[in-house]
This record gives C-alpha cells, sequence and structure tokens, in this order.
C-alpha cells in the first residue's frame, strides 16, 4: 500500500473551487479513472443574493440538494445537514469499491466539526485511495490540523490537478506543486 496522498485546492473565489474539480473528475472519468466523491453546482437565484447548492455524487449521481431556502433574508449557515450526510452514505457506498480517486467539493465547515465526508476522508487515505479536495479559507486551519502534515497543496489550474491526480492514481510519485 502506497503512503496517504492528500491534495488539496484553497478555494479563493467563490465557486471556483467546485467548477475546476469538476472539471478534473470530468477529465479522469474520460480517461478511465475509477472516481468516487462529490462535485458540487451552484445555481444562482433571482429572489436572492445566496444561491442553491447541489452535489453530484460520483460518478454518475444521484444529485442531491445540500442547501435549504430559508427565505430572501435569511441569515446564517443553509447547510441541509441531512442531505449533506445522504450524500455521505452515497459516496461510502461506492468507496469499498476501492475507486482510484475520491474528489471532494471540500473540507467545509461540517467537516471541520467532525462530521460530513472526514470520515471518509480517512478511510479513503487507509485504503490507499488518494484524496482530491478543495478548502476555503475560513476552514483551512481545521484542514491543515486534520490532515496532519500528508497534504500538498496544489495551484488551482486544471493541467496541474490533473497531472497530480493522474500520477497520485497511478501510485507513482506525485509531481511539486508549481
Amino acid at each position: 500500500m502506497s503512503a496517504p496522498t492528500l491534495g488539496y485546492v484553497l478555494n479563493e473565489t467563490r465557486g471556483a473551487a467546485d467548477r475546476l474539480l469538476a472539471a478534473v473528475a470530468v477529465d479522469l472519468q474520460r480517461d478511465g479513472a475509477r472516481v468516487a466523491g462529490v462535485v458540487q453546482h451552484n445555481t444562482e437565484r433571482t429572489d436572492s443574493t445566496v444561491c442553491d447548492m447541489d452535489v453530484r455524487v460520483l460518478p454518475d449521481g444521484p444529485v442531491v440538494r445540500i442547501s435549504q431556502w430559508r427565505g430572501a433574508h435569511a441569515r446564517g449557515c443553509r447547510l441541509d445537514a441531512d442531505a449533506l450526510e445522504a450524500a455521505v452514505v452515497a459516496v461510502a457506498g461506492r468507496l469499498v469499491r476501492r475507486p482510484d480517486i475520491l474528489i471532494l467539493n471540500k473540507f467545509g465547515k461540517h467537516e471541520a466539526e467532525g462530521h460530513g465526508f472526514r470520515h471518509l476522508i480517512g478511510e479513503a487515505l487507509c485504503l490507499g485511495i488518494p484524496v482530491l479536495l478543495g478548502v476555503n479559507g475560513l476552514n483551512l486551519d481545521a484542514f491543515l490540523s486534520f490532515a496532519g502534515g500528508i497534504e500538498t497543496r496544489l495551484p488551482a489550474d486544471r493541467h496541474a490537478l490533473r497531472t497530480w491526480a493522474v500520477a497520485a492514481t497511478r501510485g507513482q510519485p506525485v509531481p511539486a506543486p508549481a
């Protein structure tokens, strides 16, 4: 079994890492990699400044709405924790098939608090399955503490992420970030 491989991209612009990771997942699947995880798609609302958040369970669905609509002026967390946990269960079912890579839209607040995909990240790493995910600045310290030094920050570049992921799925030394 190879050493744990955990790559992350810092999400510095709203939705940028989501789109990037979704594109990398498509690239890897097109190239024949067995991909598990979730990618997020945000849909802007015409009646609010917030968006609807959906995750697509890789490789082939379902799509799960993980946000709650609480009104145009509502504040605070809109995450539907039950829906997120349903996505976690769906991904766990795919993890037992030993995919080549686990891609997750983010290590978010839920993971920082010990929930969500946190356990599956650890499980994948223990199984030798590389993990690629997004992290935002608010949860970076919690992620780095969780990762314990085995993480690699990757550039927010589709080619660089794909190159890293291909090397990781083949058990080859992963290229150093540019």
